[in-house]
């Protein structure tokens, strides 16, 4: 069968992402860095939908750390043939309040993370027989910016260089592409008051929040996509089309 890693799988777009990659027939590493009963949870619904699953504890911003996921990973599964890089936080915080070590930290998970488990990965990738392929999971924020969260802007704006260098890095071996959703409905976004739920849907055409199945459905069709890669796939709901 063929595998996946998907970091930061225990919950919301990481979650959506495992499942979906179970119900297309692969076996799945589920990443967690604290949440190890939901993420056993997740784990169980692959089972229960045909695929192997292992649920891995490992705080990807550390090398070792991620190193041991994806060897854990293939050595469950007699290999590895897709990364999904998903693992991420977030703080909503203005730059002259914003401590250095929050920003470090940012990148850390954000940036260095995606680094880590590509690095690692890249070998069994390399061997796969599966059209291999890594997915970074970004944000509209890349492309935008934003006010109170600079941090974080700044490092999804690292993955989509990240993702075009690895590109041309990898190639033919291994495609690399991104994923940029907009305001989807996570335990990240939870913490959004009224009005700013109100603002951010007069701002998408479609008049509603992505939901974590829009994304996976989007990394789904990266893997897929046998012509693609260097790209970034943008999943806002139409949210950037001005």
């Amino acid at each position: 069968m063929p595998a996946t890693v998907v970091t930061g799988s225990s919950r919301g777009i990481g979650k959506a992402t495992a499942l979906r990659f179970a119900e297309d027939g692969y076996d799945v590493a589920v990443n967690y860095r604290s949440s190890e009963d939901a993420a056993d949870r997740v784990a169980e619904a692959i089972r229960a939908r045909g695929q192997e699953a292992v649920a891995v504890g490992a705080d990807v911003s550390d090398p070792d750390a991620a190193a041991r996921l994806v060897e854990t990973a293939a050595e469950a599964f007699g290999g590895l043939d897709h990364v999904v890089n998903n693992a991420g936080i977030d703080q909503h915080v203005r730059t002259e309040d914003l401590a250095p070590a929050d920003f470090d930290r940012i990148m850390d998970v954000n940036v260095n993370s995606a680094f880590n488990v590509t690095k690692a990965a890249l070998p069994h990738l390399r061997r796969s027989t599966d059209d291999p392929s890594v997915t970074n999971v970004a944000s509209i924020l890349a492309h935008t910016g934003a006010a109170i969260e600079c941090h974080y802007a700044s490092s999804k704006g690292a993955l989509l260089s990240l993702t075009r260098s690895h590109a041309s890095d990898f190639a033919p071996d291994v495609r690399v592409n991104a994923v940029a959703p907009g305001h989807v409905e996570t335990d990240m976004t939870a913490d959004r008051t009224p009005e700013e739920q109100r603002e951010e849907l007069a701002a998408i055409p479609v008049d509603r929040y992505g939901q974590p199945e829009d994304i996976a459905d989007a990394i789904a069709y990266l893997r897929d996509a046998t012509f693609v890669t260097g790209e970034t796939l943008n999943v806002n709901g139409g949210e950037r089309m001005g």
